[in-house]
């Protein structure tokens, strides 16, 4: 490339920085964009360790029973609140301190622990997990990432067990998805012990019933007429705290306090800044790193209640003197389920790992799995909705609640649509910087640049020609390793074609990156669904068991996997984008005359 949008390639760097200060190593999604595979982030399939699985497995059994006991889904969403009983029993069980440190009364668990609690609470009720979202994966992530000795003392404790609840709050009319386009004002007192914050937050969950509420504001950088966003601690008593709408009413969740309110002149102690002044932009995104692992443990487990209502009803409903299972048409529906419900939970363990093994540079795998898994319950859901025909649509079963529910999970926490093109951006970044190397190089030739070109073009020649190793210790899974290798390769080689092609304009043709996008998401969810084959393959020889598990449902998920990652390729050259665009122009100046008229 000779010349980059430089506001754009600002944005993405800008992204970069905030989150990784110095050179980082290559991780998985970035090696997949320069055709590499970094084998190491995501094999062997990584298991929780035996002493925190059994301290785990007590808390899941108490869950189970606490859930099955006191947690009515239909009521919560019926009455459109979560029964505070509901609230203190999570308490009791340990859910709303899950990952805190046992000093502050927390398990102390991993990410990996933490997303089958979540998984759990999303099978039964999702205005309940995505309440404990809002609460720890977000809202006291917030604390005990960036909070000091003493905030942390001050609020965990009480957090921890639910005596007190959290919320972030981030999203307003022009900053969602925008993170960046924090508007809230913060500005310092004129004795510097306090900030005094003005503006409007929206959609914020639990801001109704929150106790101690993360707040996004924009504060002055000192010796110019910047801003940037900082991170502060706001209780709703502060004065000038004022909730607009305590709960906004909602197509789904409708059990969550998803609330609107305004802070007019607070005055918040400059003890409560979270983080470094200034780097508030760095803790959101850090934090809605956490919350979309856990949005993916949580579409897990409602993806595993559809299989299980699925199965249930092809076995028992009849119709022409058959069940419905026996009908091809409904096994199909039923074997996608399966498939996408193991590749889910593959997925979600693996990115959890990256977390737990202090590796960074994860954003695109956070942002990956949220697409992935939000995209594909809601076709779970819709493929057991049709199974269930009509009765579906009724109050007396769960699915048009599900339905209800689950629209959301495509919006929150980054648009898909937003994500989608991040995912191919931040990608296509690093080879597309070693063209731009070997251009600018051939446009001004030097011995340092000819050296940088050089080594730059070996790379991109290298990773072209060379099919990556997949190491599988399973032998029956070779064949499928090499397959995934090779597209792989594949993948390269389209991605460095679409950047020779399009150069500069690629950076808005959203299209031609959603296919690139679509490509790798579903490259990183083989690779996880292969590495936990291995992983139980190996498992269950290491515990004497001459069977191997049943691995239909994964096979097909590789199958159906690897012929979409080949349309996605092949539909960078062979698409109706041009008619695509032009019926779309032709509506949206058609209803622009309209409107005029």
């Amino acid at each position: 490339m000779n010349k980059l949008d430089e506001q754009r390639q600002k944005e993405i760097q800008q992204a970069e920085e905030l989150l990784f200060a110095g050179p980082q190593a290559l991780g998985f999604a970035k090696g997949l964009f320069q055709g590499h595979f970094v084998s190491d982030w995501v094999m062997p399939y990584p298991r929780i360790p035996e002493a925190q699985q059994g301290e785990l497995d007590q808390i899941l059994t108490e869950l189970r029973k606490f859930l099955n006991a006191d947690l009515d889904p239909a009521e919560i969403d019926r009455q459109a609140d979560i029964p505070r009983s509901v609230i203190d029993g999570l308490g009791r069980v340990g859910v709303l301190g899950m990952t805190a440190p046992k000093e502050y009364g927390g398990h102390g668990f991993s990410q990996m622990a933490n997303c089958k609690v979540l998984e759990e609470i999303g099978r039964r009720c999702a205005s309940t997990s995505v309440f404990v979202n809002a609460h720890h994966s977000i809202g006291i992530r917030a604390l005990l990432l960036f909070g000091t000795h003493e905030q942390k003392q001050k609020w965990l404790p009480k957090l921890v067990t639910g005596e007190q609840l959290g919320a972030f709050a981030l999203t307003e009319k022009e900053a969602g998805s925008d993170a960046a386009n924090v508007q809230m004002q913060a500005r310092p007192s004129e004795d510097g012990s306090h900030f005094i914050l003005n503006g409007e937050k929206r959609y914020i969950t639990n801001a109704a019933i929150a106790h101690e509420l993360t707040v996004m504001a924009r504060t002055p950088v000192p010796g110019s007429d910047k801003t940037a966003v900082t991170a502060f601690l706001v209780t709703p008593d502060m004065p000038g705290f004022e909730m607009l709408e305590a709960r906004m009413p909602k197509t789904g969740i409708k059990g969550t306090a998803t609330g609107r309110f305004a802070l007019r002149d607070v005055k918040v102690p400059k003890e409560n800044i979270l983080g470094p002044i200034g780097k508030g932009l760095k803790v959101a995104l850090t934090v809605l790193d956490f919350g979309r692992t856990t949005f993916g443990a949580c579409c897990t487990g409602a993806a595993k209640t559809c299989l299980e209502l699925a199965v249930a009803h092809a076995n028992t409903r009849r119709q022409f003197n058959k069940t419905l299972g026996e009908f091809e048409l409904v096994k199909k529906k039923i074997a996608r389920i399966a498939a996408d419900a193991y590749a889910m939970e593959a997925m979600t363990t693996v990115t959890a790992a990256f977390i737990d093994r202090g590796l960074e540079d994860y954003m695109l795998e956070t942002a990956m799995l949220k697409v992935f898994t939000t995209e594909r319950l809601w076709e779970c859901i819709n493929d057991v909705f049709q199974i269930y025909g009509g009765s579906a649509y009724f109050t007396d079963l769960p699915l048009e609640r599900m339905l209800r529910d689950a629209r959301i999970n495509q919006i929150g926490e980054g648009a898909n649509e937003v994500l989608t093109s991040f995912i191919a951006l931040v990608g296509m970044r690093g080879p597309g910087m070693e063209f731009k190397e070997i251009y600018d190089t051939m446009m001004k030739p030097s011995r340092d640049g000819m050296s940088k070109a050089w080594a730059a073009g070996k790379n991109r020649l290298s990773a072209t020609v060379r099919v990556p190793d997949v190491p599988v210790q399973s032998e029956q899974l070779r064949a499928q390793a090499r397959q995934l290798g090779r597209l792989i390769r594949h993948f390269n080689f389209a991605v460095n074609r679409a950047l020779i092609t399009y150069r500069e304009p690629i950076l808005d043709m959203q299209l031609v990156q959603e296919r690139i996008a679509n490509a790798a998401m579903d490259l990183f969810a083989a690779t996880c669904v292969l590495s936990r084959i291995d992983g139980e393959i190996q498992f269950a020889g290491r515990n004497g068991n001459a069977v191997s598990p049943d691995h239909s449902a994964a096979d097909l998920f590789l199958r159906q996997s690897f012929r979409r990652i080949r349309g996605f390729l092949a539909g960078l050259t062979d698409n109706d984008d041009k008619a695509v665009i032009a019926a779309a122009k032709s509506c949206l100046t058609s209803g622009t005359a309209k409107t005029a008229a």
